[in-house]
C-alpha cells in the first residue's frame, strides 16, 4: 500500500478513488457473468458441430464402405476455396462469425464414376462446414476466456484489494484530522484558560 498523506484533499481523493471503483464494480461483475454465460454457449455449441460431424463421419464411413469402390471416392476430391466468416462482438470482445465456406471439387467423368460420388462429395462438403464451424467458434471461446481472465483479474483487484485499501486509508485520515482536530480544541481551551489567568493577573 502506497504511503498517503494525512489532508483533507487526500481525504477527497480517496473518497472520489472509492466513488469510482464502487460504481464500475458491479459493472465488472455483470461482464464477468455475461463472459461465463457466453463461454458456456460456445462450449455447448462446440460440442454439438463435433457430435454432428462424428455422426456424418461414421454413416459416411459405413455408406462408402458398403457402395464405394476402391479409389473412387478420396479426401483430397473437395478441397475449401475461401472461409468466409464476419466480424461480431459480445461483451466487448471482438469475435469472428462463421459464415460459410466454397469448395473447389475436382473434375471427374460423370458417365465413368458411379452415381454415389456426387452424394459423397455433398457429405463431405458437409464435414467440412462443421469442422470449419467448430474451427470459429473455439475461436470465440478462446477470445472469450482470454477476456473472462482479464475482467476476473480486475474485479479482484477493486473487490478484493483497491476498496478495502482506500476505505482503509479514509479511516485512517479521518482519525488524523479528528485527532488534529480534537488536539487544536484541547490547545484553544489551554491557550484560553493561560490567557485568562495572565489577564486576571494583572488586574491584580
Amino acid at each position: 500500500m502506497a504511503k498517503i498523506r494525512l489532508t483533507k484533499n487526500e481525504l477527497k481523493k480517496q473518497k472520489d478513488s472509492l466513488k469510482m471503483y464502487q460504481r464500475y464494480l458491479p459493472t465488472l461483475m455483470l461482464k464477468k457473468q455475461q463472459l461465463q454465460a457466453e463461454i458456456r454457449l460456445t462450449e455447448i455449441r462446440i460440442k454439438e458441430l463435433l457430435d454432428e460431424k462424428e455422426r456424418i463421419d461414421q454413416s459416411f464411413k459405413v455408406w462408402i464402405a458398403v457402395y464405394g469402390e476402391k479409389g473412387i471416392f478420396y479426401p483430397g476430391l473437395v478441397k475449401i476455396a475461401n472461409l468466409k466468416t464476419a466480424q461480431g462482438n459480445i461483451a466487448g470482445v471482438a469475435i469472428p462469425i462463421f459464415e460459410g465456406a466454397e469448395f473447389v471439387v475436382e473434375s471427374y467423368d460423370l458417365v465413368a464414376t458411379p452415381l454415389w460420388l456426387d452424394a459423397a462429395v455433398e457429405k463431405m462438403q458437409q464435414v467440412l462446414l462443421l469442422d470449419l464451424e467448430a474451427g470459429i467458434v473455439e475461436e470465440q471461446r478462446k477470445r472469450l476466456d482470454h477476456e473472462l481472465r482479464i475482467t476476473t483479474q480486475r474485479v479482484y483487484l477493486f473487490e478484493k484489494i483497491k476498496i478495502p485499501e482506500t476505505k482503509g486509508s479514509i479511516k485512517k485520515i479521518q482519525v488524523y484530522l479528528g485527532d488534529q482536530q480534537t488536539s487544536a480544541v484541547v490547545r484553544g481551551k489551554i491557550a484560553k484558560r493561560g490567557l485568562a489567568r495572565a489577564n486576571q493577573g494583572s488586574a491584580e
